[in-house]
């Protein structure tokens, strides 16, 4: 069997007689490998390597940084298959679905090679009679990342790219889940010119997580995860005197309006609520439906749409979505789904029971839909994360925006519709971080930043694009002038400009 260790000043390491955890094949069910749960010392010795490693990489230019990031581009393009192939054999989403989000990742690997232009700051000449000022941005130090099993590879990207451009060395701690992606992209980033030291792998637990959160040497810490996780780490980092951006969950609402487009608006509901099983922070788990006509229409159409999907392993080109992650995750999506039922919710599409040939011990879970969903209902207020789509009812479409912005979570929310004003009215004023109109899953690209609001987020900034410059940066402003004729002497009052 397979042994995941840890990647610490480019050496592979594992403490003798440490902790060990199971990776499974979710389409089957089996071990295929273990990896090492690192211990608080083996955290302290990751920052301790970090942090020797920053003052040299922090000192190279920012140019010599950028090209380092341009060669990595071009191994991770390179090697985008074989990444996508780990993705899929321990997380169990669909290849293609898996070398899209290696793609997605490689786009902020791209915005990271312009850290030259990113980190041009701000000059003003004569301030004040012969005073000019200027300011620029300096790396933090050592930078820690938490990320999730749904995306090992592009949340991953989403971080340590960035980070390592702004001049910051890195600690990548991945989900103990899937470990083998995050690991071979780190090897990749060795390959590039990365100094060994400068980026780092520990695999663990919540015992890495905590040791990693306590210590002093680490400036900043970015997570992605579920929202009470997101909260723990966001509060116990603040309280270590540590930058925190903790992105947490989501239940995102599409709100669907009489005028909308009914093919374009049930595909676009059956990709964004199945895919990947509907394992993704941005799945749309809710459809807001205006009008019992339109939801009648959206359902049977719905019905007929998810009849037809094929679930399967990855190894299956003609599959549409693999299993969830583990079976854990399966036990708890399952008990959502009786609660819906228990509750008063009708279950219009039942995908409990799922068994494949040969696969049997796999963790698959077919389309859930139910209808007719409360706002008090659980299956409304929680994040199932998971294949299962509640549709709700509204009669107007000021009712539909009120149930978004009054949900806790506010990640992403869309409305599909031909009208434009209530387009630009829903732009304006849902509640939530990220939008769309006609597009299902807004995530946003590479040169814009991906974040929350409300429950979704804890922290000031957002990830990648020109937020995670700023987070992984600190301001310096210079006022400057030169001596010119005699010395006045000393000044008692605050200096005034003129």
């Amino acid at each position: 069997m397979e042994s995941i260790e840890h990647l610490i000043g480019g050496k592979k390491t594992s403490e003798a007689g440490g902790r060990l955890g199971p990776v499974f094949n979710p389409a089957t069910g089996i071990q295929i490998a273990d990896v090492a749960l690192a211990s608080a010392d083996e955290i302290s010795k990751a920052i301790e390597i970090a942090d020797s490693a920053f003052s040299e990489w922090s000192s190279r230019t920012p140019i010599n940084r950028a090209r380092v990031m341009y060669r990595y581009k071009q191994l991770l393009e390179k090697h985008a298959e074989e990444l996508a192939e780990l993705v899929s054999r321990e997380h169990g989403k669909t290849l293609p679905d898996a070398l899209g989000s290696v793609q997605r990742g490689i786009e902020v690997v791209e915005f990271a090679c312009g850290i030259p232009q990113l980190l041009k700051g701000e000059y003003s000449s004569s301030v004040g009679s012969d005073v000019d000022s200027y300011n620029t941005r300096k790396p933090l130090g050592v930078c820690v990342g938490i990320t999730p099993f749904n995306f090992p590879a592009m949340v991953p990207l989403w971080m340590f790219p960035i980070a390592l451009a702004c001049g910051n060395t890195f600690i990548l701690k991945p989900s103990e889940k899937d470990p083998s992606c995050p690991f071979r992209m780190v090897e990749l980033a060795h390959e590039a010119g990365v100094p060994p030291g400068a980026l780092n792998v520990v695999n663990g637990d919540k015992e890495a997580v905590d040791a990693l959160l306590a210590d002093s040497r680490v400036k900043a810490v970015s997570f992605v995860g579920s929202s009470p996780i997101a909260e723990y780490v966001y509060h116990l980092g603040t309280a270590n005197n540590k930058r925190v951006q903790a992105l947490g969950g989501a239940k995102n609402h599409m709100i669907v309006m009489p005028d909308a487009d009914s093919n374009r608006t049930v595909d676009a509901l059956v990709g964004s609520a199945f895919g990947s099983a509907g394992e993704r922070c941005m799945a749309i788990s809710v459809a807001v439906c205006v009008g019992d006509e339109t939801a009648n229409r959206i359902r049977d159409d719905l019905i007929t749409a998810t009849s037809k999907l094929k679930i399967g392993p990855y190894t299956d080109p003609e599959a549409d979505y693999g299993p969830v992650n583990t079976k854990h995750q399966l036990d708890k999506i399952i008990g959502y789904v009786e609660k819906g039922e228990q509750e008063g919710a009708k279950l219009v599409a039942d995908g409990r029971g799922v068994s494949l040939q040969g696969y049997e011990g796999g963790y698959f879970l077919g389309p859930c839909i139910f209808d007719h969903v409360t706002t008090d209902m659980t299956i409304y207020q929680e994040e199932i994360f998971g294949p299962v789509l509640s549709i709700v009812r509204a009669s107007e479409y000021g009712e539909a925006l009120r149930m978004a912005n009054e949900h806790p979570l506010g990640n992403g929310a869309a409305i599909f519709t031909n009208n434009g004003g209530v387009a630009r009215h829903f732009v304006d004023h849902a509640q939530v971080g990220m939008v769309g109109v006609n597009v299902p899953i807004p995530v946003p690209v590479a040169s814009h930043s991906f974040g929350g609001w409300k429950g979704s987020l804890f922290g000031d900034h957002a990830m990648h694009g020109p937020e995670g410059v700023r987070f992984y940066t600190k301001l310096k402003t210079a006022t400057i002038t030169w001596p010119d004729g005699e010395n006045a002497g000393p000044e008692f009052s605050i200096p005034v400009l003129s």
